[in-house]
């Protein structure tokens, strides 16, 4: 049979909205993602993003025929494992079954930005352009919803996840890696320098001092949304006001002026062995020099022991200078770096 014939005859994979009753079928080919290295967590959230109705959200799933879904390494699960009822919609009439091999959601951030998050593949149905599928899917929705740009997060070192998003139309945007300062309530009684906690800092002056950083240019105006997990979009002066409002906007100062600021975007709490372990989460961090850096993160580590959290995260750019500053300050900072992708929808499909 030639080349062409084999196109000809595979199995289409078709996308359709994610339901309640795709959970399972999910949670069977995600539950070993990423091995030892990291734990998943679709099957936590999957069944929530496909009962969710919300219009910011799209959530879908790729189906192919249960034959074709099988045809990979099954990875120790029963075939049929991924198998759920067909309503039409999919790659079989209503009432045939059809496999789940395939997820995604896309989200809206704000009035032009939208993020795509969650794509996985059934390894037992790789080689049939599910993950093309899919992300053509989401970037559709978004396209749809007035969005100019979509962007993802990427691992750094799942290279075939940045390969297939390459692909599918994304390009590089920027890269970050969390520092992790611990916090401590007593940090701000350390010697800082000459430099000085504000007790209710200005958001103008922090938009200021951004406008005008380094950190703004390597992070492509970039921090973590306020909304939605994990997301990264468009940090304004607007956000920075609700911040200062809410006590979450934090920056140091010496004689002359702000010589940084950081952002508490969110205090997240998961079990960890049987115990809730609470994570300050810093949306972005900026800084003058190694000794704010060091100021700053006296702000922090502070901060989030006043909001009682056991650990913290703080988005900084990945360069040379920010992640040696942490370093040079003997504060933690994450193995390895986090690459975020952009894609143009203003071009059409």
């Amino acid at each position: 049979m030639s080349e062409a014939d084999d196109a000809a005859s595979a199995p289409t994979v078709v996308v359709r909205e994610a339901r309640p009753a795709d959970a399972d079928a999910v949670a069977a080919f995600t539950r070993d993602t990423w091995g030892e290295r990291h734990e998943d967590y679709i099957p936590r959230v999957f069944p929530e993003w496909a009962a969710a109705d919300d219009p910011d959200r799209g959530t879908f799933v790729a189906t192919l025929p249960p034959d074709a879904a099988d045809a990979g390494d099954l990875d120790g699960r029963e075939a049929g494992d991924t198998a759920v009822e067909g309503d039409g919609d999919g790659a079989a009439a209503a009432g045939d079954p059809e496999a789940v091999v395939g997820c995604i959601q896309g989200a809206l951030l704000s009035e032009w930005e939208a993020w795509g998050q969650g794509i996985r593949v059934d390894p037992a149905a790789r080689g049939h352009g599910v993950g093309t599928a899919l992300s053509e899917a989401v970037l559709d929705w978004a396209r749809e919803r007035g969005a100019t740009v979509c962007r993802n997060m990427v691992f750094s070192w799942n290279v075939m996840g940045l390969g297939q998003s390459r692909a599918v139309g994304f390009d590089p945007a920027t890269e970050f890696r969390f520092a992790e300062p611990a916090p401590d309530p007593d940090a701000l009684d350390r010697d800082a320098a000459g430099f000085e906690p504000l007790a209710d800092p200005d958001p103008n002056a922090a938009w200021a001092f951004w406008s005008d950083s380094d950190a703004r240019d390597r992070l492509r105006g970039l921090a973590l949304d306020p909304g939605e997990s994990w997301a990264c979009s468009r940090l304004t002066r607007e956000r920075l006001a609700t911040a200062a409002g809410d006590d979450r906007l934090l920056a140091v100062a010496d004689a002359d002026a702000v010589a940084g600021f950081a952002v508490r975007t969110r205090a997240t709490e998961r079990e960890v062995d049987g115990e809730t372990a609470r994570t300050a989460v810093y949306g972005v961090a900026a800084w003058r020099d190694v000794d704010a850096a060091g100021a700053l993160y006296d702000a922090i580590a502070a901060d989030a022991a006043a909001v009682a959290a056991d650990e913290t995260r703080v988005l900084i750019p990945e360069t040379v200078e920010h992640v040696s500053d942490t370093g040079a300050n003997r504060v933690s900072v994450a193995a390895e770096p986090d690459f975020v992708m952009r894609a143009d929808l203003t071009g059409g499909p």
